[in-house]
């Protein structure tokens, strides 16, 4: 497939039902799925070299109901604000503006979380086919692996509306990875209930989805060739580890946007569910 993420996703299903060899081409916007399987982005050509000489591997895949995502979906009270008007102006003051409106609606999704307890006041929760390196300075928003057979879950929980603004604080301290509502684990399957639909971003694509959502990993699930010549693998995978950047790097993987260490947090993650720069 020579596209976009949400394209990759939809020809990897049908590699996946008849076990056919995949050959992924960078040739979309943003190509996470093609960083992380170790192709250089910026080769579009070399790509097709995967017909040739080329080695095969197996990697995962991931399902929420039944359709299958290569890279993450995004759920929360963001999907809404990104699609407000005044957004793509003001995106900071935006979501500081309409997510305590938000908070109060009915719908709130419930999960259970890392502590075997259910959570229900996250605006931001991710959903990821493997985990994310959400802890590195290196590597931010790419995976180590696509191989683990798990799902990487992420949530920022906020309650309130006071809530919010220790949020913003502690994003202006620079301390978020310390932010007691952000949670992070992995399980090979999840389940995320509401009242009503849900906005979510798959692979970037903007849909609403029926509650209650089940995602479960695939794994092995995809036979892929990679060029011989290709990097083989990604930024996250050669990164040493490192710290304070969890949150920064969540926002930047929700808003399928490059890993930068200069953008404002609040901008970058406010750009979940619309996938927008």
């Amino acid at each position: 497939m020579a596209g976009g993420d949400g394209s990759q996703a939809l020809v990897a299903a049908l590699a996946m039902e008849h076990d056919i060899a995949y050959v992924c081409i960078p040739a979309g916007t943003r190509n996470h799925f093609a960083l992380d399987l170790g192709l250089d982005r910026d080769d579009v050509l070399g790509a097709l070299d995967a017909f040739g000489p080329a080695h095969e591997r197996r990697v995962d895949l991931a399902r929420v109901g039944d359709r299958i995502f290569v890279n993450n979906v995004s759920l929360g009270v963001y999907a809404t604000i990104v699609q407000s008007s005044e957004y793509r102006e003001a995106k900071v003051q935006t979501a500081i503006t309409m997510l305590p409106e938000l908070l109060g609606e009915d719908g709130s999704m419930r999960f259970c979380g890392p502590d075997g307890e259910t959570h229900d006041h996250a605006p931001l929760l991710l959903v990821a086919n493997n985990a994310y390196s959400l802890t590195r300075r290196s590597g931010l928003g790419t995976r180590e692996r696509l191989d683990g057979g798990e799902l990487g879950l992420a949530a920022v929980e906020i309650g309130s509306a006071a809530e919010v603004a220790g949020f913003v604080a502690a994003e202006a301290a620079g301390q978020l990875a310390r932010y007691r509502g952000f949670h992070e684990w992995t399980a090979p399957e999840f389940r995320v209930e509401a009242d009503g639909p849900i906005e979510a971003g798959v692979d970037g694509e903007a849909l609403v989805l029926e509650s209650p959502l089940k995602f479960r990993s695939l794994p092995s699930a995809l036979r892929v060739r990679i060029p011989n010549h290709a990097p083989g693998w990604s930024p996250a995978a050669l990164a040493p580890p490192s710290v304070w950047w969890t949150v920064r790097a969540l926002g930047r993987v929700l808003a399928g946007r490059p890993p930068a260490l200069g953008d404002h947090l609040t901008a970058v993650v406010a750009s979940t569910a619309g996938n927008q720069r």
